[in-house]
């Protein structure tokens, strides 16, 4: 029971963003619409669609388009993940706007 933070981390520690990074948010985003894509592209495409589009099945491309998309986004935030440091909380600037002395 020592000093550690509500979250079982050491206080003063550093950490990654996790799902707070705004790059999961986009690869869940853009996954989600991809998946929705690819299943209206297997299952609603109609001749008279893929006549539109030359016989090419658009949607489910951009479904498997958007989802090797949001694979690299989530590849990207787990290879290079931000680091939060502990001292960059809203405390590094008093009321008026200046550094707080000694720093």
């Amino acid at each position: 029971m020592g000093s550690s933070g509500a979250d079982g981390a050491a206080p003063g520690r550093r950490h990654a963003a996790g799902a707070y990074d705004v790059r999961n948010v986009i690869a869940a985003l853009i996954g989600f619409y991809g998946a929705v894509l690819v299943v209206v592209g297997l299952v609603g495409d109609s001749a008279a669609e893929q006549a539109k589009t030359g016989g090419v099945p658009a949607n489910l491309w951009a479904g498997l388009g958007m989802l090797a998309f949001a694979a690299a986004f989530v590849l990207w935030s787990r290879l290079r993940p931000v680091v939060v440091d502990p001292t960059d909380d809203d405390d590094t600037a008093d009321d008026d706007g200046d550094p707080p002395p000694g720093r």
